[in-house]
């Protein structure tokens, strides 16, 4: 089973991503994960990795294709794996497409999660971190009982620097002007299974594993 994770952020990709890979064993392969773990084992391409990021620049899709390379020799993604974050773009979409192939382990499918902006924006600005806790609560789709439990404690309701709406509205336009031309690209090799990602988490991975079929 080897998939690639679309949709833009906040769609709930990694908690799907997690789900899966616990019950099916194969690995969640996402960009920074692999970015982390390159830089820290010393590879080859690590430090190339390494030294792009300390220049403060951004990794090529050159480099991150050798990163992906590297990951996918390593024995868990022998049965598959759930790549997430990559690719963000056509080029890195046919760069990767060229390297399965290459490798033996084609694509099997692209799964795209589908939610509406409005709820997305709701998500993302909504997100805010209990001070006594450190729960994550939404201010818009937490229960008040929730919400109430940690300001009756005397502890506020956090909202993280970048989870404002410009941010998020240059983060969901980025993704729609980049990302979302991948959709039409994985339809027309009949890979791309679309999943509503609005609902519970167990409501949407119950359509994810329907979608995997």
């Amino acid at each position: 089973m080897r998939i690639v994770l679309l949709g833009a952020p906040g769609s709930g990709k990694g908690t799907q991503a997690k789900k899966l890979m616990a019950e099916r064993n194969i690995p969640q392969i996402s960009t920074g994960d692999m970015l982390r773990e390159a830089v820290e084992s010393g590879s080859s391409m690590g430090r190339q990795a390494k030294a792009i990021m300390d220049a403060g620049n951004l990794v090529s899709d050159h480099v991150m294709i050798g990163i992906i390379r590297d990951r996918l020799a390593e024995p868990d993604a022998e049965q598959g794996f759930i790549l997430d974050g990559f690719p963000r773009n056509e080029k890195q979409a046919n760069d990767l497409d060229a390297l399965l192939n290459e490798l033996g382990m084609p694509l099997d499918t692209a799964i795209l999660m589908d939610i509406d902006f409005d709820i997305l924006m709701k998500r993302l600005t909504g997100r805010r971190t209990c001070s006594l806790t450190g729960k994550l609560l939404n201010i818009y789709f937490s229960p008040q009982e929730a919400l109430d439990e940690c300001t009756s404690a005397g502890g506020e309701l956090v909202q993280r620097e970048d989870d404002n709406e410009e941010t998020i509205g240059n983060r969901l336009n980025v993704y729609r002007g980049k990302t979302e031309p991948l959709v039409a690209l994985y339809r027309g090799q009949d890979k791309i299974r679309k999943v509503d990602a609005d609902g519970t988490i167990d409501e949407v991975y119950g359509r994810f594993l329907e979608a995997l079929k």
